[in-house]
């Protein structure tokens, strides 16, 4: 009997796609020699290669006509046993659909923010699961894996890990940790001033020298936290997608909102301190490698009560980040990382 091929549809984004690695590892821990083709942008390709879960990756542009042509037809020239949207957009659940991908696994209404997408599927799921990553491991589950989520394993290029090596021993930078201030929409981020005044106190309270992650278009949030540091010095650090991740692996702890490198640095196992607002913690997360972390300390998450949680992408900061103050943070980040005050 031939062995099953699967189509995974997760185009984006990275905390997405982190969060969608559980729920593939279980289907490749239940089906061990299965094709597993994981369709996503192509923005993310290295990403999805890094967790060594898909056989083949596939790239598309939903928004170029020839991309959207291209990848219809060639999924029209596969057999598939079946096809998994983790993304529930329209965008992502046309694609099995025009593909003729025979049995379509989605979830229903009540998971999905988009109406109408389920239409697509032939097989709705409905799950009762907190967290994203767990509702991923509900589709898993429907395709036949024996459980919803396994344990990642994600694979950082040695030439990436060279190149941060050299830029960390020419800073003199030994132990670090790593503040990441953006946040795909600013209302979801904690204030640059606040970071700022976080290095600085954990340079003059702990000794520890903090390094900025500046994604793209952060460069205006790392000059404020920079200019707001005092002496700490903090280090702003760009790099590829590599280079982050060896980044975050080598830190003590990182630092940041509901954003992308805060999941990547939990799903590496390195301690996170994450500070929500307006996004629900209970679904969206750090989720550290299907529940079970590596290390003795847990991840923190810091959350103000009674907070209406919120997916508008507002451009002011959001009252419920305001109410987390510095000294707050301070205080996590020892305990995360054992230090005293």
């Amino acid at each position: 009997m031939p062995e099953p091929r699967f189509l995974v549809v997760r185009l984006g984004s990275l905390g997405d796609i982190i969060h969608t690695f559980p729920a593939v590892a279980a289907l490749r821990e239940s089906f061990p020699q299965a094709g597993i083709v994981w369709l996503t942008h192509p923005r993310w390709g290295f990403l999805v290669q890094t967790s060594n879960l898909a056989s083949e990756i596939w790239t598309v542009e939903t928004r170029r006509l020839s991309s959207l042509r291209d990848v219809v037809r060639r999924l029209r020239q596969n057999s598939w046993n079946a096809g998994i949207d983790y993304q529930g957009l329209w965008k992502s659940a046309i694609l099995p659909f025009l593909g003729g991908v025979p049995r379509r696994i989605g979830f229903s209404s009540a998971a999905i923010r988009e109406f109408g997408v389920p239409v697509l599927y032939t097989e709705r799921v409905k799950t009762s699961k907190a967290h994203v990553a767990e509702q991923n491991g509900d589709l898993s589950l429907c395709a036949g894996a024996q459980r919803g989520t396994a344990r990642v394993s994600v694979q950082i290029p040695e030439r990436d890990q060279a190149s941060v090596c050299s830029v960390l021993r020419a800073q003199r930078l030994e132990r670090y940790v790593v503040l990441s201030p953006g946040g795909g929409w600013r209302s979801k981020c904690w204030p640059a001033e606040r970071f700022g005044a976080l290095a600085r106190k954990l340079w003059e309270s702990v000794g520890l020298r903090c390094v900025v992650n500046a994604g793209p278009g952060d460069n205006d949030l790392a000059a404020i936290l920079v200019g707001s540091s005092g002496g700490a010095a903090p280090f702003v650090y760009s790099g590829n997608l590599g280079e982050l991740m060896a980044l975050l692996k080598g830190a003590t702890c990182v630092i940041g909102g509901d954003t992308g490198p805060v999941h990547l640095a939990a799903a590496l196992d390195t301690p996170v301190v994450a500070l929500f607002g307006p996004t629900d913690p209970a679904r969206n997360g750090p989720y550290s490698n299907a529940g079970a972390r590596s290390s003795e300390r847990e991840n923190i998450v810091l959350r103000t009560s009674g907070v209406r949680t919120t997916h508008a992408r507002d451009s002011q900061t959001h009252p419920s980040m305001l109410a987390i103050t510095v000294d707050e943070v301070f205080d996590a980040v020892c305990g995360s990382i054992g230090t005293a005050r």
